[in-house]
């Protein structure tokens, strides 16, 4: 008697469902991976050549204490110290490059990136809602940027 043990059909579809999903997925990984993948670890060794070449748009606190030395020295003694000029002013290498070019002028928009009330943000950080603190008036008419907590 010939008792020869054969697979339902069902699965050797399944088998070759699989093997052919990852046979497909070796090959198609092979051909789609660059080269430099994993040349300095889990990423792409060319993108830091890629990012270096773009043009620098940030110059740096540094950079703008050089020049800003009183604002620098007035934004040390409060709580936006810890922040570079640009996060306020936007980019600045342009106005480093070319003092003619003008960094943008503050909004009540560049105050509620980071002032407008949010649940996410840590208790401890200053927060208002400029629907209820005084609206329609601009910021800096009351607020000194480089030190907000004195009224002028």
């Amino acid at each position: 008697m010939n008792t020869r043990f054969k697979l339902p059909p069902q699965i050797v579809r399944l088998v070759l469902l699989t093997v052919g999903i990852v046979g497909s997925y070796l090959i198609a990984r092979a051909f789609l991976t660059p080269s430099s993948f994993g040349q300095y670890g889990w990423y792409r060794g060319d993108a830091l050549m890629e990012a270096a070449s773009h043009p620098r748009t940030f110059a740096g606190k540094p950079a703008c204490t050089e020049c800003h030395e009183e604002q620098a020295k007035q934004l040390a003694k409060f709580n936006h110290q810890s922040l570079s000029c640009e996060v306020c002013h936007g980019p600045g290498q342009a106005h480093v490059e070319n003092f003619d070019v003008k960094l943008p002028v503050l909004t009540h928009g560049h105050c509620l990136r980071c002032h407008e009330k949010n649940p996410s943000r840590p208790h401890w950080h200053k927060q208002i809602s400029s629907r209820e603190h005084f609206p329609g008036d601009k910021c800096i008419e009351c607020h000194k940027p480089h030190a907000p907590s004195e009224v002028p």
